[in-house]
């Protein structure tokens, strides 16, 4: 399993474009991953899931990736953050 924290920069926080986005990038992998705030964590595949997270700027968030894939999608996932959020 392979985890990171992200601290939002987008002064919108996580809304419905990079959500959207998100969910696109995380349906490219076949393992589970998941993002959590505040003790919440819900499915990164599901735009829902993470819209209910209300992420706002300078907010964290944590990524758990587990599976087959992981390290593709650990990467792919943080330079994803780093470039849109």
């Amino acid at each position: 399993m392979k985890t990171f924290d992200y601290t939002i920069t987008d002064p919108e926080g996580i809304h419905a474009r990079p959500a959207g986005l998100f969910v696109k990038e995380a349906g490219k992998f076949a393992s589970k991953i998941t993002i959590a705030k505040d003790g919440k964590e819900v499915d990164a595949k599901r735009i829902f899931g993470i819209m209910s997270l209300g992420v706002k700027k300078d907010n964290t968030v944590t990524l758990k990736i587990e599976g087959d894939d992981e390290e593709e999608a650990f990467t792919a996932l943080e330079a994803f953050f780093k470039e849109n959020l």
